[in-house]
């Protein structure tokens, strides 16, 4: 775990954790491997660990009873997930998949809590994650109600790029996603989001790629999800 110690720091959440806090995560917490498609949790399964992605990534989702998936969100490095329910004792309320081969940070959750009891002036650096997530919530219902199709797909393809507010020093230009993924979580058709990509990609804002969206204009791109991304939660 110490190996990947300066790759957590590269996320603003972990990097703004006092020391002994960020020292004691480290010891608590082991690497684990997983495969595409594999199940880390599924709604209704107990809170009983939380996760930072250091290779590859996740992916939150929910189904209806017709079997139709959408995308919440998908948790790239150094991004963490699954603190909800250490909060709230309460079921999980969504499916955490891998979306490809990945490596992990697993912190089980007993171990994390005994040390949050121990040392509770931690537990306000630990809501970091979860006030961050919530503000987040809250611009994609606003935005949902308020924005245009070309709005959302701009404003998700920069919280993608920017790493959901979680990296502390850079972008990622390239948004590795199909646009039938893009399509769930903006809540449209992929017929809509690709008309709205390649009107972006006619303005120089973006390039359609093979593996995904490559971002051309971050500034342009902001400009077109208007002032919504300003809002995004930084983490600091």
């Amino acid at each position: 775990m110490a190996d990947y110690r300066e790759l957590l720091r590269a996320g603003r959440w972990f990097r703004g954790l006092p020391e002994p806090f960020q020292d004691a995560l480290i010891r608590m917490s082991h690497l684990r491997e997983v495969v595409a498609r594999e199940v880390l949790f599924a709604r209704g399964a107990p809170g009983r660990e939380m996760f930072g992605v250091l290779e590859g990534k996740l992916r939150v989702s929910g189904s209806g009873r017709d079997g139709k998936e959408a995308i919440l969100t998908i948790v790239e490095p150094p991004g963490w997930v699954g603190e909800v329910g250490l909060f709230d004792g309460i079921p999980r309320s969504h499916d955490l998949t891998a979306d490809v081969d990945s490596l992990l940070v697993h912190v089980p959750a007993d171990a994390l809590l005994a040390f949050l009891d121990a040392h509770p002036r931690h537990w306000r650096d630990f809501s970091g994650l979860v006030t961050a997530k919530l503000r987040l919530a809250f611009i994609a219902l606003e935005d949902a109600a308020l924005s245009t199709p070309r709005e959302r797909v701009a404003r998700r393809l920069v919280m993608i790029a920017d790493g959901y507010g979680q990296w502390a020093d850079r972008t990622h230009p390239l948004v590795d996603v199909s646009q039938e993924t893009l399509a769930t979580m903006v809540a449209s058709s992929r017929q809509t989001v690709n008309q709205v990509l390649r009107r972006l990609e006619a303005d120089g804002l973006v390039r359609l790629a093979y593996a995904g969206v490559e971002v051309l204009d971050l500034h342009g791109l902001r400009a077109a999800a208007r002032d919504s991304v300003s809002r995004i939660p930084t983490m600091v």
